[in-house]
């Protein structure tokens, strides 16, 4: 017998359907979009002169960056040094990292470099309190270090190179440089060349501080702090920069146009 057209047919199981029907899944990939949010915020930090070389002094906040983040550590090193007292030293260098986020707060300026950099003097400053030693002062920028030196050497070894991240948004390349070799093995040759600040760091300074010798490892801080930074910035956008960047040629495109339609 024939089936009865006006019955109803069965439900079908809902499972079934979900099977049958995937949905997919609307979420981008979140490596590369995490790696282009962290590659976003972290070129926007970076700043390059007129002729598109980077601008190695402002990207690390220009001679006021350098003097914030340089004097409290010096001021607590000369006043240790001079007065032989951990306290005496310890107030100064707070006092210092205090009085400039409270200038900045005046100017109505930004508080990020002024605020983590008294954070760090705080630690810093907490730690040697703690243990009654001025060369704890420096033991939390080991650990600092070795953070980092960890982060550029897996970014390196996951083929994510740290100044890959960082300049990819700057020269406006975004992450299309992975895809070619060229410039992969150029980025993590430049994040080595950044790898060898942290580990120069510790190689030079934790024998220093075995010793017990402050004004050694604060010296070693100081000469070792931003500017030797700096120059591996500097020299990593060297030896990472490509032929032409994406941006010079997206601007040579509007004056090859008449070119073409003159021969059509």
């Amino acid at each position: 017998m024939s089936a009865d057209p006006a019955q109803p047919r069965p439900e079908q199981d809902p499972k079934q359907d979900s099977v049958q029907d995937p949905v997919q899944d609307p979420r981008p990939d979140s490596g590369p979009h995490a790696a282009a949010q962290f590659s976003t915020a972290a070129g926007s930090r970076v700043r390059t002169g007129e002729d598109g070389s980077i601008d190695v002094l402002a990207s690390v906040g220009g001679v006021r960056g350098l003097v914030e983040s340089s004097l409290p550590a010096a001021a607590f090193l000369i006043a240790f040094l001079v007065t032989e007292d951990l306290m005496t030293a310890l107030i100064i260098s707070v006092a210092i990292g205090v009085g400039f986020a409270v200038l900045r707060l005046v100017q109505k300026g930004s508080l990020v470099q002024s605020l983590a950099g008294l954070a760090g003097i705080l630690i810093c400053a907490l730690v040697a309190y703690r243990t009654g030693d001025a060369r704890d002062f420096y033991a939390w920028g080991f650990l600092i270090n070795a953070g980092y030196l960890l982060a550029f050497l897996v970014s390196i070894l996951v083929k994510w190179p740290f100044l890959g991240l960082l300049f990819g948004i700057v020269r406006g390349e975004g992450l299309d440089w992975r895809r070619d070799p060229v410039r992969r093995r150029r980025y993590s040759l430049a994040t080595w060349l950044l790898l060898a600040v942290p580990a120069l760091r510790l190689i030079i300074q934790v024998p220093l501080y075995l010793a017990d010798d402050v004004a050694g490892l604060g010296t070693a801080r100081l000469v070792m702090g931003i500017p030797l930074y700096a120059l591996a910035l500097w020299v990593g956008w060297l030896i990472s920069r490509p032929a032409q960047s994406p941006l010079e040629l997206s601007a040579e495109k509007p004056a090859a146009a008449p070119d073409q339609d003159e021969r059509g």
